[in-house]
């Protein structure tokens, strides 16, 4: 038998886990290296998957299936598409600079204090969370999916509420207090997605017979299974909403800006770099293979409400008074355009929906890691704390620039082209919303470089005059990532050859192909 690769990237850092909750408590800094330890060596596993895989390839690869509940015709089922290949990689890559980043944040406070926390907990959590995304890209049962899709929230609900942003403006009884609010709200949005995907599960089954991804695709595509119309939207529905909380799509949006302002920053980073991409991951692999008619039917609604969250998320983004809170409604707008690629139903529009889903991770981890830096040494969220940074802290500046032009997908970066590719995908087939959807690059340039005038620029505040650069740990957390942004911004095709394959099989299974250019033929 060959051997299981796919369960060994999500095994190893669940072992991990375990691992660093059982080391001693004294010993915080073995915990921390065998954090990182691990992390690496799930990263390298990663990679070794994304060598094997053929994009020309069967659809799915490396696939592994068992039986696991068999009376339910539940299956031990994994496999990976160039879609599910991508985001996998991704996931392993951020997790040693989130761990890099986070190095210090759940190192114990002053003697006596209520916010003494374990780091091998922080440590140990952020590892369990890996292996539940990675498991998530992988899993081809939906049972098994539905299973890891919920767990997740376990670890996070505890990392939110548990380990929050020291920084707070209000002492550290009502920063307590709205950790917990924020865990709590997280966690409340998410559990009523999951309870209503629930249900639609149960009825897949009841419909299906099994739980198999492949077996009721190939049923649907053959004719040999048949959903009335009412129940296959009934069961969409059902997926598409928990998805939709996760990802996080207005108007289920709200848990998201209370999370990451409460968070550390890489959590913050973990939630929205890779959490969230499992919605709309999820979103492309069951709910377009599993329901095509019934995507089709609400892709309308679906695309005005991907427009509003495109141009509300950038508002609030412009208003706001806190750096993370204005990260987190940019994230809004940005999946906004994510899930307008995905149900824009034309291959430009997805593939630049999944190149999207990997430049976001790369670009906002980039930005929020920098932010995160800063803010630790200020000890404020607040915007107007800021000013004159760049004359203090050139290289933490340059680097927090080149985040920031990043998430307003300027040319040359990452997140350029796959903007690009979801727009010209929405307009080929709905074109006003292409046009409207413009406005939110508009607004991101806005609050983008107004963020960093008013930090970065002007008369060096007292607060700040004496803040140093970036440090030698923190310059190894960025320097690979805007290495990275500005590769994947000259050099997109390394990701697209892996991911247009699949983008043209889930095309096919919508039965959509792309509307024809209307233009004339030269003479």
């Amino acid at each position: 038998m060959s051997f299981p690769l796919l369960t060994a990237t999500a095994v190893l850092p669940a072992l991990g886990a375990v691992a660093t909750a059982a080391v001693p408590a004294a010993r915080r800094t073995a915990a921390k290296w065998l954090a990182l330890v691990v992390s690496l060596a799930t990263l390298a596993l990663a990679v070794t998957v994304l060598v094997r895989f053929d994009p020309d390839g069967a659809r799915y690869q490396l696939t592994e299936n068992h039986a696991w509940i068999a009376d339910f015709g539940v299956r031990y089922e994994l496999g990976v598409d160039g879609i599910g290949v991508a985001l996998l990689a991704l996931t392993a890559l951020l997790m040693p600079f989130i761990i890099l980043a986070g190095w210090h944040d759940a190192d114990p406070l002053e003697t006596g204090s209520r916010r003494w926390r374990p780091t091998q907990g922080f440590f140990a959590l952020i590892l369990a969370v890996e292996a539940m995304v990675i498991i998530s890209f992988e899993a081809t049962d939906v049972f098994l999916f539905y299973i890891f899709f919920e767990a997740m929230l376990i670890p996070m609900y505890f990392l939110i509420g548990g380990f929050g942003d020291r920084a707070h403006e209000h002492g550290e009884e009502t920063a307590a207090t709205q950790r917990s609010y924020a865990a709590v709200k997280f966690l409340l949005y998410n559990l009523a997605g999951g309870l209503i995907m629930l249900a639609a599960v149960i009825g897949l089954y009841v419909v299906a017979g099994n739980f198999s991804l492949q077996q009721i695709a190939e049923a649907r595509a053959n004719g040999s299974l048949h959903m009335a119309t009412g129940t296959e939207r009934w069961l969409f529905l059902g997926f598409f909403f928990a998805f939709a909380v996760k990802a996080p799509l207005w108007p289920l949006h709200t848990w998201l800006p209370n999370a990451m302002q409460e968070s550390t920053a890489p959590v913050a980073v973990l939630i929205t770099a890779v959490v969230d991409k499992v919605g709309t991951f999820a979103m492309l692999r069951f709910c377009l293979q599993l329901f095509p008619e019934a995507s089709k039917w609400a892709t309308p609604v679906i695309l005005v409400l991907a427009l509003i969250s495109v141009v509300y998320g950038a508002l609030l983004a412009v208003g706001q008074r806190d750096i993370k809170r204005l990260v987190a409604y940019a994230s809004i707008s940005h999946f906004g355009f994510i899930i307008m690629g995905v149900f824009a139903m034309t291959s430009q529009g997805q593939s630049g929906a999944t190149l999207y889903m990997v430049n976001h991770g790369i670009s906002t981890a980039a930005l929020m890691l920098v932010a995160g830096f800063l803010i630790s040494r200020r000890g404020s969220r607040l915007i107007a704390d800021y000013g004159g940074v760049q004359k203090v802290a050139p290289v933490l500046a340059g680097t927090f620039l080149i985040g920031g032009l990043a998430t307003l997908s300027l040319p040359g970066l990452a997140p350029f082209v796959s903007e690009f590719l979801v727009l010209v995908g929405t307009f080929t087939r709905y074109p006003v919303i292409g046009v409207i959807a413009t406005f939110g690059i508009v607004l991101a340039a806005l609050y983008t470089l107004v963020l960093y005038q008013r930090t970065m620029t002007g008369p060096v505040k007292p607060e700040v005059s004496a803040m140093p650069d970036l440090r030698v740990r923190e310059l190894v957390v960025v320097a690979p990532l805007i290495v990275l942004l500005i590769f994947l911004g000259v050099y997109p095709k390394s990701v697209t050859d892996i991911v247009n394959p699949a983008v043209r099989q889930t095309m096919s299974d919508v039965h959509k192909t792309d509307p024809k250019p209307e233009v004339e033929a030269a003479k």
